[in-house]
């Protein structure tokens, strides 16, 4: 029997040591050994699906029969997930993990991917802050000696481990890192498994990427003792591909399914990929009720709710303001945005800030009243082609300065705050996270590569962004807003989107880069290892 060294970068005394013990690592070490080479193979076969012209992609043939046969239903759902009318989405660092508990939701979704700068720290105790929130030993005092304690009454807690795409360079099996996403799910399973688990599954492109999924729920329940099909999980259809196999991915986790959630911000960046040559207008103007995105919707309510799983709705990504007038402006959108999905089928919906749960509440009720979902809703009517996903309806796109300049911003921003550590970021009253900073940046690329004109009469280009960017860290250098150790990371952050935003295609995604060359390395220089049997 071979053995390969197992190392660990970063810290592991302390509190660490509570979450990387060695029956843990163990764990998610059998896990990459078990799945590890499938992940390679698939994110492989993404490569060459990329490579080819997405305008081809259609409903498979190979799979007509899955979607013919009506008699197919996911298993029912568990009582912790039978009301999902509110959920509230954040990183689980230890302040937000608080604020989320007490929100009034009846879900949070504790993320690990889009709004969490993966940093050892941050993934270690995001861990750690789970654990002591399923033993009801969660607290937090501020700097100001403000005091934070959880509520008697909590919300189920899912987990959105990171990407396939995504590697943990702080954890290597012989010199290779393992899977993010085997990370992140292996430990919590490990540590908090006998009591929710449940998660949220991102950025999926095939019913491929879902069987994998369900073989690894059915290995780690079987290696850690717990009953097949205790674990439950919602996938997110947030990327092109993946829309033309709703039905397909709710079959291979049929046993172990959740539902399917509308992912929105990473949907449209999905499609701007996707689709370079066709220019979408500034985001703010692509609104859930264009032809792509009504579609996209619509066939997901109409597919989980034909086969008995709850369909969940976009992020309200407000962050309430404290000025009386700009509040209720942002909290009458955020109704008119639920009423929408409701009144459209959707059993529940996703806020970023708890200052909105009572607003996306309220809404449900009134629809839904005692019931805890509408999946009795068949949307029978609704009939999507694969022309109507791919309709974006191509125009001649103008630019504003304004809108140029927001992305600018936002994208160099969130980079730089993500450098150093934090992933979710209040920005121009919206709570930015890594999608909606890809949006910012793909949409950049993808004005350059077209040569989009702007309404002054100028097309964009790299210089022109270039500028930009150099205008944007002069403001801040000007206001004083950035000390010695901020400006080497907005300086980062300008220099990795100026190498993006010049490259002949458009790249798969901005924080693989950012974690490989400014994350990737043991935090605190320490380095631990094991050898275990391969």
């Amino acid at each position: 029997m071979s053995v390969e060294e197992i190392t660990i970068t970063g810290t592991t005394d302390g509190r660490y040591a509570e979450i990387l013990t060695p029956e843990a690592i163990a764990f998610v070490v059998a896990l990459d050994r078990e799945f590890g080479a499938r992940r390679v193979q698939l994110l492989e076969r993404r490569r060459r699906r990329h490579a080819t012209r997405t305008t081809s992609l259609d409903f498979l043939a190979s799979t007509a029969a899955i979607r013919s046969d009506p008699s197919w239903q996911v298993a029912p759902p568990v009582p912790d997930l039978m009301d999902r009318r509110v959920e509230i989405t954040g990183p689980p660092e230890r302040k937000m993990t608080v604020n989320a508990l007490n929100s009034g939701a009846k879900v949070w979704m504790a993320d690990f991917e889009d709004a969490l700068s993966p940093t050892w720290e941050n993934v270690v105790l995001g861990q750690l802050n789970l654990r002591d929130a399923l033993d009801g030993r969660l607290d937090f005092t501020g700097e100001d000696g403000r005091a934070y304690a959880v509520g008697s009454s909590m919300p189920t807690i899912m987990v959105r481990p990171r990407g396939w795409h995504l590697p943990e360079c702080h954890l290597r099996i012989g010199g290779r890192a393992v899977s993010a996403s085997l990370f992140d799910f292996g430990m919590y399973l490990f540590h908090c498994g006998g009591r929710q688990p449940y998660f949220y599954l991102p950025k999926l492109e095939s019913h491929l990427e879902a069987r994998l999924w369900n073989d690894i729920f059915v290995y780690a329940q079987e290696l850690l003792g717990i009953p097949r099909g205790t674990i439950r999980a919602t996938v997110l259809i947030e990327t092109l591909p993946a829309a033309f196999e709703m039905d397909e991915i709710l079959y291979e986790l049929r046993e172990h399914s959740a539902g399917l959630n509308a992912g929105r911000w990473d949907y449209l960046f999905s499609m701007i990929k996707h689709r370079p040559d066709v220019v979408l207008p500034e985001r703010s103007q692509v609104t859930m009720t264009v032809p792509f995105m009504r579609a996209y919707t619509e066939l997901l309510v109409h597919t989980c709710h034909r086969r008995g799983a709850h369909a969940i709705g976009g992020m309200a990504a407000v962050v309430p303001s404290r000025d009386p007038v700009a509040a209720r402006r942002a909290l009458n959108q955020v109704r008119q945005d639920k009423r929408r999905e409701v009144g459209d089928g959707f059993d529940g919906s996703w806020v970023a800030h708890p200052g909105l749960v009572s607003a996306c509440r309220d809404v449900f009720d009134q629809w839904l009243g005692d019931e805890p979902h509408q999946i009795v809703r068949k949307r029978d009517d609704v009939r999507v082609t694969a022309a109507d996903l791919l309709d974006v309806r191509p125009s001649t796109v103008g630019v504003s300065e304004v809108a140029l300049r927001t992305n600018v911003s936002v994208a160099l921003r969130y980079v730089a705050a993500w450098l150093g550590g934090r992933g979710a970021v209040a920005l121009g009253g919206l709570m930015e996270d890594a999608a909606t900073a890809e949006i910012c940046r793909a949409q950049l690329w993808q004005w350059i590569s077209n040569g989009t004109p702007t309404d002054y009469g100028v097309p964009v280009n790299a210089a022109l962004v270039g500028r930009m960017l150099r205008e944007e860290l002069d403001v801040l250098s000007e206001t004083g807003a950035l000390d010695e150790e901020s400006a080497r990371r907005f300086g980062q952050a300008r220099m990795l989107l100026s190498v993006l935003l010049s490259e002949r295609v458009c790249t798969e995604f901005l924080t693989l880069p950012a974690y490989l060359r400014h994350l990737a390395r043991g935090d605190s220089g320490v380095t631990a290892r094991a050898a275990l049997a391969a």
